[in-house]
């Protein structure tokens, strides 16, 4: 399935609208996480584990959406916007995909 970010896909024309489609994806943070993290933040460096989260959540999320938008018969998802929430005491993560399910057909 198509997704992008953009509001039109190149070499294709939309031909039906299907409305805006979400995927959303919570993951707590175990503690060892948290505690490799709150090292890091003290002696600097990036947080592996917490990148390693956040790509899995923002897959799982845009999965998500392609599935939601394949059952409504949509060939695309086009102005796709991913947003990300901490939840709780800090140790939840929220990953949201939207966009607008959409059939195209070549231009």
């Amino acid at each position: 399935m198509i997704t992008t970010t953009t509001p039109t896909i190149d070499g294709y024309r939309i031909t039906g609208y299907y409305g805006i489609v979400f995927g959303e994806v919570i993951t707590g943070i175990n503690f060892l996480k948290d505690f490799g993290a709150g090292i890091r933040n003290l002696v600097g460096g990036r947080s592996a584990g917490y990148e390693e989260e956040l790509m899995a959540a923002r897959t799982q999320a845009l999965e998500e959406l392609q599935q939601r938008a394949g059952a409504l018969g949509a060939h695309a998802i086009v102005g796709v916007d991913m947003d990300y929430e901490v939840l709780g005491q800090g140790n939840m993560l929220m990953v949201t995909a939207s966009g607008t399910a959409v059939t195209v057909e070549a231009a």
